[in-house]
């Protein structure tokens, strides 16, 4: 049975790679003709491929609908939160995890630091968008027309000295986080805060969350948390990995 399964499986990447008639089916897997139609007309009766007028086989619509389904019941704050726990127990500072939805870029979850200096962000609350460094790596995400009609209509609230200050500024700032993969907020909402964060894919490539460290300059320096990126970044990828269903990653943190 296990490996009737496991032949039947094998059809499906087969036929990712476009349709295919039952003599390839059948030498791909190695077997029959008889044995490759018998698994084709499984997967054909659950929905799963769909035979064509010329006899070729390709994908079938109900394993696009599985996979949307699948994807639609996905949190990825259910499935990021241990992580970002394990990375805070590792490192003490405050992290978050954020998404971007409806022309906002919200915070999801938080774990806050172990030191007496607190950060005011909450769960909910929309974060700055020209300024915090899980909003940069989200935006940056977007298709570069959808980033510049963006850019256009934000406002530039100039927070401190280091605050975004124009459109211009904000496009060559997105586009070198989209470059390098990674984003920071070094004083730009407030003076006496820092912040690192990364990326969290989906199984497509986009980008489905983002998540940070955060920590008061009194704790470290901008330089010392920079020096948590390759972790904050290990932890990302981590995430990552168990949201999009690839084989899970070891847990970076120690």
């Amino acid at each position: 049975m296990s490996q009737t399964v496991d032949r039947a499986l094998s059809i499906l990447p087969l036929l990712a790679e476009g349709p295919a008639d039952l003599g390839q089916v059948a030498d791909r897997l190695g077997v029959h003709k008889s044995t490759a139609l018998r698994l084709l007309r499984t997967l054909h009766e659950h929905g799963l491929v769909y035979r064509q007028s010329d006899q070729r086989y390709r994908l079938g619509a109900r394993l696009f609908a599985l996979a949307q389904e699948a994807m639609e019941s996905l949190d990825v704050r259910e499935i990021a939160h241990p992580h970002l726990v394990r990375l805070n127990e590792a490192v003490g500072h405050t992290v978050h995890l954020a998404v971007h939805e409806e022309n906002e870029v919200l915070y999801i979850d938080k774990v806050d630091s172990r030191y007496p200096v607190r950060m005011y962000s909450r769960v909910g609350k929309p974060v700055a968008l020209t300024v915090a460094a899980v909003a940069k790596l989200l935006l940056a995400d977007l298709p570069e027309p959808e980033r510049r009609a963006l850019a256009e209509r934000l406002d530039y609230p100039l927070y401190t000295a280091r605050s975004t200050p124009n459109s211009a500024a904000f496009l060559r700032e997105l586009e070198k986080v989209r470059e390098q993969g990674w984003a920071t907020d070094l004083g730009g909402h407030e003076e006496s805060i820092n912040c690192v964060a990364a990326p969290i894919r989906g199984a497509d490539g986009r980008m489905v969350a983002a998540m940070s460290v955060s920590a008061p300059n009194v704790v470290v320096t901008a330089d010392e948390l920079l020096a948590l990126l390759p972790q904050v970044r290990r932890t990302a990828d981590a995430i990552s990995g168990e949201y999009s269903g690839r084989t899970p990653v070891k847990d970076p943190t120690p």
